[in-house]
């Protein structure tokens, strides 16, 4: 019996540190919170059944607006709704440019055919990248012939924003392209690294990081080590080398099985120089991320919740999320 209350002690006193090492409401993270819009404001579409290599411009929802993805119109309505940073997709041509540009080739949104890195900037700065846009099966092209030379390079969207947060996504898995991308970044003085993160395949982001350590990169795979080795060892408190440096991102259905949520684990993860970003349900394993995209899911992030949030409507949920910051 004596051995029995021993037992009930021991498993007390480790359920109060576990809990004092975790408890929320005693961490006091910096108010960093920032609305994270993917592609600016562009047309969506039904991501059921969507393939990597699918051609989405096809399947988009019967437009709402006139804006389509990474151009310099959509990020400048993007940043009047509210978004703090912005999700832009780059790809280098083959005279030292890089084009903010989803796509692996341009095939699908534009009037041109090829592989998009294959392309000298010239070629690309005049498509019409409106051209492939239908909502109804190819009965109407609503954006056709509005956006000739509507493809900006990356300079161009740092110049034209000069004080505005970027990630950048890059599309290959050529390790290569890391260099490039240094290079690129390193002759222009807008290029600040505190302004800018990546995301890309893991041999393109491990290169970065050793060019440039004080750049915040991320990809699939560290996202995949960071959670398994936080999930380990996040209950003592220590935060991995795999998830330092860098940008996480946590679906709003899963954020309360991660330890110390939401503001233990933001005040640990920023002492790691780490950014939190939210993104909507994870449900099965729909491909890509999922945004913070309704009311309903807004409701989801915590009323003080001080990292950032991710969207793919932020013309919808921008004015929504700031205003729930705001409130008491």
């Amino acid at each position: 019996m004596k051995k029995h209350y021993v037992l009930l002690g021991g498993l007390a006193v480790a359920a109060a540190v576990l809990f004092s090492l975790n408890a929320s409401f005693l961490a006091q993270p910096r108010d960093e919170f920032a609305v994270l819009a993917h592609r600016g404001v562009y047309q969506t579409y039904d991501k059921t059944g969507v393939g990597r290599d699918d051609c989405t411009a096809t399947q988009i929802f019967e437009p709402t607006h006139g804006y389509l993805e990474n151009t310099i119109a959509s990020m400048r309505a993007a940043i009047e709704a509210g978004a703090d940073i912005i999700e832009i997709d780059v790809h280098p041509t083959t005279d030292g440019e890089f084009a903010v540009f989803h796509d692996w080739t341009i095939d699908c949104r534009t009037d041109g055919t090829g592989v998009t890195r294959e392309q000298p900037w010239a070629t690309l700065k005049v498509l019409d990248i409106g051209y492939g846009y239908t909502a109804d099966g190819g009965k109407t092209f609503p954006f056709r012939g509005k956006f000739v030379g509507a493809m900006p390079s990356l300079g161009e969207v740092l110049s034209t924003f000069p004080e505005q947060r970027f990630l950048i996504n890059t599309k290959s898995r050529d390790r290569s392209e890391a260099d490039r991308l240094d290079a690129y970044l390193r002759a222009r003085a807008d290029a600040k690294p505190e302004r800018l993160a990546v995301f890309g395949h893991e041999r393109i982001v491990m290169r970065l990081r050793e060019l440039r350590p004080q750049l915040r990169v991320s990809s699939r795979a560290q996202l995949k080590a960071c959670a398994r080795d936080y999930m380990l060892t996040g209950w003592t408190g220590h935060v991995p080398t795999s998830c330092r440096d860098t940008v996480v991102y946590v679906p709003v259905n899963w954020a309360w099985a991660a330890w110390g949520y939401p503001d233990r684990l933001l005040d640990r993860m920023q002492k790691a120089n780490t950014e939190v970003v939210l993104l909507g349900p994870l449900e099965g394993r729909a491909l890509g991320m999922n945004g913070v995209d309704d009311a309903a899911t807004v409701a989801k992030v915590p009323r003080n919740w001080r990292g950032g949030v991710a969207t793919d409507r932020v013309e919808i949920t921008g004015p929504l999320l700031h205003a729930a910051k705001r409130a008491p």
